[in-house]
């Protein structure tokens, strides 16, 4: 199994790769830029080939980027509309200039224009985004959605409106990242082996399993259907440590790369989740 956390790149590549060595990370995820703005910086070529040579030599993989939060292809404002298209141009650009597998990014939210127009302006962003970078599903990269707690106005807490815009966004190169705690607080009883199969037969029902590329492993503050999004450090939140080893027993799960999204100060935060979510995994039942 591989896992990982969130690292930091606010010290640049050389200390989030150092970091990610320091944590014995299998995978990691980070933001290329800013997480609370979408202004545009490129990435030093040179600084990112070390980068990626120095991921390739730790085996270090997949490396997954994850957008800005303030990203919202759901508006119906055309200004913030428009600005967000270019923003996920511009990501597609530095995940391309970091070798980067993954780029995650949360859906939008329609902001009472309705789910229907939100999840129809989303497909439509995403495939000009893809036409202004000519990236296809040849070019090595692959947009991940993510699933999301339902707050508010969000569009993608259900796995219908996932379908509907890689429907949509037909030739995009499209795929799906889970969020236990997400899912948990959605209303998809994940924490039981029951509910996990059930939930997982209806992935691969509507979208096709094959479609889940990468999970964030993190605990649940809210209970099961509060549309809470608030992480947890593994096993100490609403799903709890016998909800993981439900969760990382399950064959599917252990097959993709796991990242932690959990709370955190100071290193030793991850370093103490990463040990957690290692140990329930050796001790899961395997199914």
């Amino acid at each position: 199994m591989r896992f990982g956390v969130h690292v930091s790149k606010a010290g640049g590549l050389k200390r989030a790769l150092q970091d990610a060595i320091d944590l014995g990370c299998d995978t990691i995820q980070m933001f290329a830029g800013s997480p609370r703005s979408l202004r545009q910086s490129a990435i030093d070529e040179d600084e990112a080939y070390a980068f990626l040579q120095g991921l390739t030599k730790e085996d270090i993989q997949p490396l997954v980027i994850h957008a800005p939060y303030l990203l919202n292809l759901a508006s119906p404002k055309d200004e913030t509309y428009e600005v967000s298209v270019r923003a996920l141009a511009h990501e597609i650009t530095r995940c391309q200039s970091l070798g980067a597998d993954y780029l995650v990014f949360h859906p939008g939210n329609h902001l009472g224009s309705g789910m229907e127009a939100g999840i129809k302006r989303i497909a439509a962003a995403i495939k000009k985004a893809c036409d202004m970078t000519e990236l296809t599903r040849d070019n090595g990269l692959t947009l991940l959605l993510e699933m999301v707690s339902g707050a508010g106005t969000e569009v993608g807490w259900m796995f219908e409106h996932q379908r509907d815009i890689m429907g949509m966004a037909e030739g995009a190169p499209l795929g799906i990242c889970l969020d236990t705690c997400h899912m948990f607080a959605a209303g998809h009883d994940i924490a039981t082996r029951e509910g996990l199969s059930e939930t997982l037969e209806k992935v691969d029902e509507i979208l096709g399993i094959s479609y889940v590329s990468v999970a964030h492993c993190n605990d649940s503050v809210g209970v099961l259907g509060s549309r809470l999004d608030r992480h947890a450090d593994i096993g100490s939140g609403m799903i709890g440590e016998e909800g993981f080893r439900v969760i990382l027993g399950n064959s599917k799960i252990r097959a993709l790369p796991l990242i932690l999204e959990t709370p955190k100060i100071r290193m030793e935060d991850d370093k103490r989740n990463l040990a957690a979510i290692r140990r329930l995994a050796k001790e899961a039942v395997i199914w």
